[in-house]
């Protein structure tokens, strides 16, 4: 399906941050583009705001002046809802409420053309709903941007039960002609990001409740072992506990209080204190010129081991041995040992192994290996700069030092965790992988969006369900199934879809054709 042409009109209906941002994309792109708002005087500041906004764009070289007048000369702030009855595309960005977008629709009923297309760029509300409202429902579509529209790469195209397929692919090529990077989604609580982000948040803040570490380590952990750009609890300061709780509140009670989706009574405890975040001055962290700088915890000095026996195939963790060899440690290789299907490292009588989502405690006394130091999952060994490590209740304080020096002498800081069940990349990662796993067993988007829109959408490092392919399917349905029986809770039940692959010999990553 082809792309609206660019003599076709687009209309943005809501000129808060959102529609103005969504205004000049299309604009971007060649549209002439009718901005409306219902508040006097709105559509008029925001177009005066967009030409400020690329008017600095070009003071910067990113553009000629020229181009940016051009561009702000095609938005047209218009006063009037029929004002916008030329239009081919109608995309509203009013406020997220269900029953003023349907509203809004019914009066565009009549408005524009029967074969206009209705888009609405909410965040969490059903396309199926909306569409219900209008009297050609099949025409109305999601097209969800992220803020600040202009800036993030990602649309999410959302298909309610009555969208026409043909609506769906023309918004799709659309959104790609505008330079994004469109995903098909089914219209589901969350759609793709907000549904399959909610563990990056959620087992944080177990973590966090746990006590396996205070908020600096966990997000620097997250930053320099796992590559995420910010760690959760930065991440949640910056979008402000008010809207991420409520995002998580919305998708908990759409999926009938399933405990994945729980909201945490410490994020609802920093609302409730008013600690907001960075909006507010504070919220994990604090704000402002004379706010203290968080460091995060890493352990003491500790002597490099002379030697470490490397006990079979490390897996995706391998670039460790190449980093220790690299520091002058002699290392031996050795047969692998059964208690450790994948791999560990050996210093005297002290094992160091990736975790298997048991705490260490735990895998200790099963293995029989008091002196038992688990480490935690980097997106890439080779150039982390901080691990994760915890030891069990058994292992002597000299062989916890044996694994801090040896990593140490790699270049590599450690971050001590409490003995917490997964530690906290593994587990993050593979709740991340287990529900995009089931969004594609669901029929919400493929593989391939999801990855993709987890990458454009929220700047992760990797597509998770790529991620879990590097880590192994074996080892994250083993990761998860531990979690299970340490929690014995619901919230941590395998996706269907990965015991499958796991069965199998597939991969997660295949883009699976939505049913």
């Amino acid at each position: 399906m082809a792309a609206l042409p660019t003599d076709a009109v687009v209309a943005v209906i809501g000129a808060g941050a959102m529609g103005a941002g969504i205004a000049q994309v299309a604009s971007q792109a060649g549209h002439n583009v009718l901005l409306f708002d219902a508040r006097t005087g709105v559509s008029d500041r925001a177009r005066a705001s967009v030409g400020a906004t690329l008017d600095g764009l070009a003071a910067k070289g990113r553009m000629t002046a020229e181009s940016a007048r051009a561009i702000a000369g095609r938005i047209v702030p218009v006063h009037a809802l029929a004002d916008c009855a030329a239009a081919r595309l109608v995309i509203e960005a009013i406020v997220e409420d269900l029953d003023a977008k349907r509203d809004l629709l019914r009066e565009l009923d009549v408005i524009v053309d029967a074969d206009a297309i209705l888009a609405s760029n909410t965040s969490s509300l059903s396309i199926t709903s909306l569409a219900a409202g209008s009297k050609h429902p099949s025409r109305v579509v999601g097209m969800h941007f992220f803020n600040p529209a202009p800036v993030l790469p990602l649309v999410e195209v959302v298909s309610g039960l009555a969208t026409a397929d043909g609506v769906s692919a023309t918004v799709h090529a659309t959104a790609l002609a505008w330079g994004k990077f469109p995903v098909h989604a089914a219209s589901t609580p969350g759609f793709i990001v907000n549904r399959c982000a909610r563990p990056f948040y959620g087992e944080a803040l177990r973590l966090l409740t746990e006590r396996a570490a205070d908020v600096p380590t966990i997000d620097a952990v997250m930053r320099d072992a796992g590559g995420f750009r910010m760690g959760p609890f930065e991440l949640m300061d910056l979008v402000g506990h008010d809207v991420n709780f409520a995002v998580t509140k919305s998708v908990w009670s759409a999926y009938f209080h399933d405990p994945r989706y729980a909201p945490s009574v410490l994020q609802q405890d920093l609302i409730a204190a008013g600690f907001l975040g960075r909006k507010s001055g504070r919220g994990f962290y604090a704000y402002g010129a004379d706010a203290a700088k968080a460091v995060p915890l890493a352990e003491p000095d500790a002597p490099a081991p002379e030697a470490v026996r490397v006990c079979g195939d490390l897996g995706s963790a391998m670039p460790l041995v190449a980093r220790l060899e690299a520091s002058g440690m002699r290392v031996v290789r050795e047969n692998s040992d059964p208690r450790f299907p994948y791999g560990a490292l050996a210093v005297g009588d002290t094992r160091i192994a990736l975790t298997d989502g048991r705490t260490a405690t735990v895998r200790g006394r099963d293995d029989n290996c008091p002196n038992l130091v688990l480490f935690d999952l980097a997106l890439d060994y080779s150039r982390c700069t901080r691990l994760a490590m915890a030891r069990g209740d058994r292992c002597s304080d000299v062989s916890w030092r044996k694994a801090v020096g040896m990593l140490q002498a790699a270049g590599i800081a450690v971050a001590r965790l409490d003995d917490v069940a997964g530690l906290a990349v593994m587990r993050i990662v593979v709740m991340l992988a287990n529900e995009a796993s089931d969004a594609v067993m669901q029929g919400i988007a493929t593989a391939t969006d999801i990855d993709l829109a987890m990458q454009k959408g929220v700047n992760y490092p990797c597509g998770p369900l790529a991620w879990a392919d590097r880590i192994g399917p074996a080892h994250v349905q083993g990761v998860l199934t531990h979690l299970a029986a340490h929690y014995g809770e619901d919230r941590y039940r395998t996706s269907p879809r990965i015991a499958r692959v796991v069965a199998g010999g597939g991969a997660l990553g295949l883009a699976d054709e939505r049913a």
